[in-house]
C-alpha cells in the first residue's frame, strides 16, 4: 500500500479533529517510526510502498479516539533526551522543562558544593530526576513515586540516557514513608511536580489529556489543592540541608497562595517564576 493512500486516509479521518497541520506532524513522526522513512524520502519517492501498514492503520484508529501521539509512539522527548512514556506516567510538559533549566542555572551559579543531593518527588516517568542527573554529573539523584509502574519505566528511562538515580517507592502524604526515605538521606534539593489540577479545572482540559494521562498524577480536590505542597514542604523542613533549595511547580492560578504557604513555612528566598505563557509556574524556597 503506499503511503502516500495512508496519508489521504489520515486528512480524511483526522482533520476535523486536530487540523492539516498536525495530522501531518503525526504522520510524519509515525513513519519516522514505525518505517524510517523521513518527509523527505517520501517526497522523493512519492510512491513509497509498504507492506506491514496494521502498525500504522491502528495508530490512525487510536488517534481517532484522541489518544496522545506520545502513548501511541510510546516514547517522546524532554530536555533534548528521550523518555519512554506510557498510560502509567504523565507525557512531560515544556514548561516541566523550564523548571528543570531553572535549577540546573540556580545550582551552576551558586556557591554550593557541587557534589549534591537531589530528590525529585512524583517522578513519573523519570524526566525531571534524569534530566538533572545527565546535566549535573555530580549529583546523587534520588526519585521517588508511589507507583511502581511508573518506577519501573523511570528506570528504564534511566538506562536508556545512561545516568544513575536511585528509585524510591514512598507515599510522601504518609508519615511512616517519608519517615524512612529520611532516616538514611539529606538532600541539597528537593523538586516536585506534584498533582495540581483541581477538579473544578477539568473543564478546560483537552479530552486526550483528560481520557488518557494517570489521573493520580494529575488531580487534588477543590478543597484542599495545596495537599501535596504542605506535606512536600513539610518533609523538605526536615530533611533539606541548611540553605537546601525546595523547587515546586505549580498551578497557574495559586501562585500567590504558594508564597503565603512558603513564607508560613519558614522558607527564606521565596521566587515565583512565570513559565513562557506568562503564567505563574514555578516557585522555589531555600531553608533558613
Amino acid at each position: 500500500m503506499k503511503l502516500k493512500d495512508i496519508q489521504k486516509t489520515f486528512h480524511e479521518s483526522l482533520d476535523a479533529i486536530y487540523g492539516k497541520e498536525e495530522v501531518d506532524s503525526f504522520f510524519f513522526m509515525l513513519i519516522d517510526s514505525f518505517y524510517e522513512i523521513s518527509r523527505l524520502k517520501l517526497a522523493i519517492e512519492p510512491n513509497f510502498e509498504i507492506e506491514n501498514k496494521a502498525a500504522i492503520l491502528n495508530a490512525l484508529e487510536a488517534l481517532k479516539l484522541e489518544h496522545p501521539i506520545q502513548y501511541i509512539l510510546g516514547e517522546t522527548e524532554f530536555y533534548g533526551l528521550s523518555f519512554k512514556v506510557n498510560k502509567d506516567v504523565l507525557i512531560p510538559r515544556p514548561e516541566t522543562e523550564e523548571l528543570v533549566d531553572w535549577i540546573i542555572n540556580t545550582v551552576n551559579s551558586s556557591a554550593v558544593e557541587k557534589s549534591l543531593n537531589i530528590l525529585d518527588i512524583g517522578t513519573g516517568s523519570g524526566c525531571i530526576a534524569i534530566a538533572l542527573a545527565k546535566n549535573l554529573p555530580n549529583a546523587k539523584v534520588y526519585a521517588l513515586d508511589v507507583s511502581k509502574k511508573a518506577l519501573q519505566i523511570a528506570k528504564q528511562n534511566a538506562v536508556l540516557n545512561n545516568v544513575k538515580i536511585e528509585c524510591i517507592e514512598a507515599d510522601v502524604l504518609t508519615c511512616c514513608h517519608a519517615e524512612l526515605v529520611s532516616v538514611s538521606h539529606k538532600f541539597d534539593v528537593i523538586v516536585s511536580n506534584p498533582p495540581y489540577v483541581r477538579e473544578q479545572e477539568k473543564i478546560q482540559m483537552k479530552s486526550n489529556v483528560l481520557n488518557n494521562e494517570p489521573h493520580l498524577a494529575l488531580f487534588v480536590k477543590d478543597n484542599d489543592p495545596l495537599l501535596f505542597y504542605n506535606a512536600i514542604s513539610d518533609f523538605a523542613i526536615n530533611n533539606l540541608n541548611a540553605n537546601g533549595m525546595l523547587f515546586f511547580e505549580i498551578n497557574e492560578y495559586l501562585g500567590k497562595n504558594m508564597i503565603q504557604l512558603l513564607k508560613q513555612k519558614q522558607f527564606k528566598n521565596i521566587e515565583l517564576k512565570q513559565d513562557i505563557f506568562k503564567k505563574d509556574r514555578m516557585i522555589i524556597g531555600s531553608k533558613i
